[in-house]
């Protein structure tokens, strides 16, 4: 079942001076599937952070449409769409967005307080994420007293607590150590393993070979696709590289 449709999205941006346009993203298509675990990768400048934002209703396109479970994300008027990011985004960033004044808990319990959520529910609703994550003994410490891969934890609860229908994750291994970042990415395997969509755009191919399936953007906009399969993390590694080099060279699809 599709769970977000992007149709024909274009994205126009008019320098300060002298009013030139740029093209930052073309004609991108593409549907991902509820519990899909989708990776987006790209050069720099090839439309990827654009389109996330696009995405995430952080910014408007230009033209297309993008569609989450049937919702127009245009249709969404300014006053409705910080409630709709709540209630429907789970959001994993690089920098872990964590609020230094605000223990862990607090921390994640933020966007159920923003929606008017009892304490009781709230605690309820974390115990199963924190055990899963981890993170049980942790909840009372403070961002600045937990390493990198702990407070990545913390932004994967925050992410879950309200049940998203898909979470978008922006180089979500892009400040960790390369142990931090393989428990992250098992991490993720096991949420989506358990249903949860997932949408991550990285630019390391490691990164991107425990999803099921990688986009490439090129010149903004979809450039080729490859599925997982039933190929290893290694081997599709390995067909992620190989496509990489493919971009970087101007081959063909």
């Amino acid at each position: 079942m599709s769970l977000l449709e992007v149709n024909n999205l274009k994205k126009i941006y008019k320098t300060r001076f002298g009013g030139q346009e740029v093209e930052a993203l073309r004609d991108v298509n593409f549907v991902v599937e509820e519990g899909e675990f989708v990776a987006i990768m790209g050069e720099s400048g090839s439309g990827k952070t654009t389109l996330l934002n696009i995405l995430a209703a952080l910014d408007k396109a230009t033209a297309g449409k993008v569609v989450l479970s049937g919702m127009d994300l245009s249709g969404i008027s300014e006053k409705e769409i910080a409630t709709f990011r709540r209630d429907n985004l789970g959001f994993v960033f690089q920098e872990f967005n964590l609020l230094d004044t605000f223990s862990l808990e607090d921390n994640i319990f933020l966007p159920l307080v923003l929606a008017g959520n009892n304490y009781k529910d709230m605690r309820d609703r974390l115990a199963p994420i924190a055990e899963k994550l981890g993170i049980t003994e942790l909840l009372k410490k403070y961002p600045y007293e937990v390493s990198g891969g702990q407070k990545q934890r913390a932004a994967v609860a925050r992410a879950l607590i309200t049940d998203p229908k898909i979470i978008l994750a922006d180089e979500p291994t892009g400040a960790l150590d390369s142990k931090a970042s393989d428990e992250l990415l098992r991490l993720f395997s096991e949420v989506n393993a358990q249903g949860q969509t997932i949408l991550m755009v990285t630019h390391s191919a490691k990164a991107a070979s425990c999803a099921g399936r990688v986009l490439f953007i090129k010149d903004g906009e979809v450039f080729h696709q490859i599925y997982r399969g039933e190929n290893s993390n290694e081997t599709f590694y390995q067909k992620i590289t190989e496509t990489l080099t493919m971009l970087s060279g101007g081959g063909n699809r």
